[in-house]
């Protein structure tokens, strides 16, 4: 099941070099990525997709850290979204991360590490099987995959491992934001001597127990990450939980 050329994507077009403006027309990508059919193949697996300008990657085009590129995703013009996945094309560790809103939005903000300009993706898979993808180009130095972190030169690191921190607004203009923070170092394995030590899942839930959004974290995660979602209405306090590859383990209470 393949999607003919979107208008913006006709549009695009135009304003390329005529090589880049040919593969946009083989491949229908809009951001005419040299990958985008391997990129295909690895996390869409031949299923039913389309570009969608309703899924919305939003990052800045130039990024002057790329150990620290804030992303957010926003595909709730979809409705019910049952799995997201973020991936950036020319990353040496393409996969970034994987949520599943279940009763929440399908909204999440987080930063990531870019090894160089790439395209940045979201493919979002909703309860017909279909995946719709958005994305967006980001501009870089380079290098955020295999520098080291911060918390290589820090001596007690260790002692605030897994540390969560976190804010649940509930009244003005950013009602239902919950934003948490857990402090981890997140090594991509990339840099001599270090092995890849990073968050593997964490979930949210509300009061009650019930599951609001459960996140998939590889590598290219930044250190420390922060995570930012929007729920609608959620009443008293949540519950951070989750686990890295090493098998360390957290549990922490987000209050309004």
């Amino acid at each position: 099941m393949k999607f003919p050329m979107t208008i913006a994507a006709i549009a695009l077009a135009a304003l390329m070099a005529p090589a880049d403006a040919a593969a946009l027309r083989e491949s229908g990508d809009p951001l005419a990525s040299a990958r985008w059919g391997e990129m295909e193949k690895a996390f869409l697996g031949g299923a039913p997709m389309l570009f969608d300008p309703r899924v919305k990657v939003i990052a800045p085009a130039t990024a002057e850290n790329p150990m620290q590129v804030p992303v957010t995703v926003d595909a709730t013009a979809l409705g019910k979204v049952v799995e997201v996945v973020v991936f950036a094309d020319f990353n040496p560790i393409v996969q970034v991360l994987r949520f599943f809103p279940e009763t929440a939005p399908a909204f999440l903000g987080f930063r990531v590490k870019l090894q160089q300009s790439t395209p940045v993706r979201a493919a979002v898979r909703t309860v017909d099987g279909v995946w719709h993808v958005g994305g967006t180009w980001v501009d870089t130095v380079g290098g955020g995959c295999t520098a080291p972190t911060g918390s290589a030169a820090a001596k007690d690191w260790q002692q605030r491992l897994n540390v969560v921190s976190g804010r649940q607004w509930t009244a003005g203009p950013n009602a239902g934001r919950v934003r948490l923070r857990i402090e981890h170092p997140m090594d991509t394995g990339l840099v001599a001597g270090t092995p890849a030590f990073h968050l593997e899942e964490i979930e949210l839930a509300d009061a009650a127990g019930q599951r609001l959004m459960r996140v998939q974290t590889y590598e290219p995660v930044s250190e420390n990450p922060v995570f930012t979602l929007n729920l609608e209405s959620v009443a008293g306090p949540l519950e951070a939980s989750g686990h890295d590859n090493n098998g360390n383990r957290f549990k922490a209470r987000i209050a309004p």
